[in-house]
């Protein structure tokens, strides 16, 4: 199973989203150098290590920015640990404006 798969059904699973995309942005890093992951070179742009997450979840009714951001990193801790190198999020509820 692919990294953004698993993403996929953890962020399904806790959250009960009404709308989720899941980006993987990695061929906009190509060229890149990170210094402290396994890529010991210059970042090919190839895998699963930049994600973009949007989702739109009842679940982030009344919470401040900040705790939408602590549940989402909370809950893919794992795969933030096992090399996705870059996670944006872009949490709102329901009854809020999205730009996308």
């Amino acid at each position: 199973m692919s990294i953004q798969s698993t993403m996929e059904g953890k962020l399904k699973k806790a959250f009960s989203p009404e709308r989720l995309v899941i980006v993987n942005e990695s061929h906009l890093h190509a060229g890149h150098h990170h210094q402290d992951s396994d890529h010991h070179g210059t970042y090919d742009g190839t895998g699963e290590t930049h994600f973009r997450v949007r989702i739109v979840s009842s679940a982030f009714a009344g919470m401040s920015r900040i705790e939408r951001h602590r549940a989402v990193n909370a809950l893919l801790a794992d795969e933030l640990k096992a090399g996705v190198h870059a996670l944006a999020i872009e949490p709102a509820a329901p009854d809020e404006k999205t730009r996308w």
